[in-house]
């Protein structure tokens, strides 16, 4: 049976079309999702999770805030945008989250605004997001937004109304009432203990549970929830382990780490109070160009990072300084390989002093783009080598670009890199082969270089 035609009107505005990032800043093409269907590159989002790959996820973000052309069978719905929104939230990418929504309109949809309000209750802009309900009572997506707006405003009556009102029609679940009835008068429950915690929980529901005296952890909760501790009302731990959780993830930059671990004196040992003593020990004599105490003190540093699966931000923030200084042993063989995880590789692997053996040599030459001749030193390096030596593009990713649905390529090469790290090796060739196929050779070589630094294997 022939698929259903796709209608949309011609040069009309399209939600799906909306981004932050032009083709002149991406490097994609305007039609990145060509004949491409909106549900199935829906589908591929969801499942795609590059996680422990840096070079990746800031692809991924990347291609989450394009601008192009809406898929063919859009309609102007906007459905393709509140699955970019949704992935960017499940990333913890809160901040591009919201500049992506902010372009569309916040108004524009009562599902835009939804995700609008849970950003705001994460990084404590709620009352802002419930002064737009006060002229649009219509966007609010649930009653609990309604009565928790209303309560904010200060208008207790009202929100105590339009909560028994809804009692009244039977439209209200239990977990909902109790939640509400203590928000509103947390007096009349006197040392009942608080409810247990629904499932999932929503920012709203978090938020509640907040204002009502009993945070619940959000270690547990999606990356999103991070934010929640970054404010200055989090504990100084609590705000550096939320900072590293959402580093990791590629959703903040390197400079709200650094800033974070220097900020006090660790108050005990272990865990992040030595991340914090060892960083903040090496940042010091860094500052001081003191070469023989920065040789001292970079290799207790860096296994820290490694501990925290940190070192790409470590090398954002290092990697440039550390390559003008003469250093030697443990110190040039690291700062060798910062220069590596960094995105100045290619000039700081030809400036680099790291030892000459295959691995290095194997490293310099994926910096260059050219391992031909090389001896692959590890079975990782062998996956690699012939995605840089003889790169094939797989049938089926092949049919995706005839159809010019490269932002689909884009993640089946994630898809497949991921698989490769928890299975077949191959496939780790074949998501490398895809991405220089598609002219990414910049993320290709920091991938590869990624992959053997970094050694995220499942």
């Amino acid at each position: 049976i022939p698929d259903t035609v796709a209608t949309t009107v011609l040069g009309g505005p399209s939600l799906d079309a909306v981004g932050l990032l032009p083709p002149a800043v991406t490097g994609f093409p305007h039609d990145i999702w060509g004949m491409g269907k909106s549900a199935e590159i829906a589908t591929a989002l969801t499942k795609v999770n590059p996680e422990g790959v840096p070079a990746l996820q800031s692809l991924l973000i990347t291609l989450l805030l394009a601008e192009a052309e809406a898929p063919a069978d859009s309609r102007g719905k906007g459905d393709l945008l509140l699955a970019r929104i949704d992935k960017l939230l499940a990333m913890g990418a809160l901040d591009q989250a919201q500049a992506l929504i902010a372009v569309a309109g916040a108004s524009a949809s009562a599902e835009l605004f939804r995700r609008d309000f849970d950003v705001a209750l994460l990084t404590g802009e709620e009352d802002t997001a419930c002064d737009v309900l006060k002229t649009s009572p219509g966007l609010a997506p649930t009653l609990m937004t309604r009565v928790f707006c209303l309560a904010r405003a200060g208008d207790w009556n009202a929100a105590a109304l339009t909560l028994r009102t809804a009692e009244a029609l039977g439209n209200t679940d239990e977990t909902e009432d109790l939640l509400l009835s203590r928000f509103l008068d947390p007096e009349q429950f006197g040392d009942e203990p608080m409810p247990a915690a629904p499932t999932p929980i929503t920012p709203l529901i978090w938020r509640i549970y907040d204002a009502l005296g009993e945070p619940l952890p959000t270690a547990t909760l999606p990356p999103a929830f991070a934010h929640a501790d970054l404010s200055d009302r989090a504990g100084w731990k609590a705000q550096i382990e939320a900072a590293e959780r959402l580093s990791r993830a590629g959703a903040i930059p390197p400079n709200v780490l650094l800033g974070l671990y220097t900020d006090n004196a660790p108050a005990a040992s272990g865990g992040v109070w030595d991340r914090a003593d060892a960083f903040q020990r090496f940042d010091a004599a860094l500052s001081k160009g003191d070469v023989p105490t920065i040789e001292q003190r970079l290799p207790l540093a860096y296994a820290r990072m490694k501990d925290a699966e940190l070192e790409v931000p470590f090398a954002a923030l290092f990697a440039g300084q550390l390559s003008k200084l003469q250093v030697s042993g443990d110190t040039a063989r690291i700062v060798y390989e910062l220069g590596l995880i960094s995105t100045d590789y290619e000039r700081l692997a030809k400036q680099g002093n790291g030892a000459k053996d295959a691995r290095n040599v194997f490293l310099a030459g994926l910096a260059s783009g050219s391992v031909a001749g090389l001896t692959a030193p590890d079975s990782m390096a062998r996956a690699i080598a012939p995605a840089f030596t003889a790169p094939q593009m797989p049938a089926d990713v092949a049919d995706l670009v005839a159809q010019k649905r490269i932002g689909e390529a884009i993640l089946q090469a994630m898809l497949r890199i991921e698989s490769g790290l928890t299975g077949e090796l191959v496939k780790v060739t074949e998501g490398l082969s895809i991405l220089r196929k598609l002219g990414l050779e910049d993320v290709a070589r920091r991938t590869a270089l990624q992959l053997m630094i970094l050694e995220r294997r499942g």
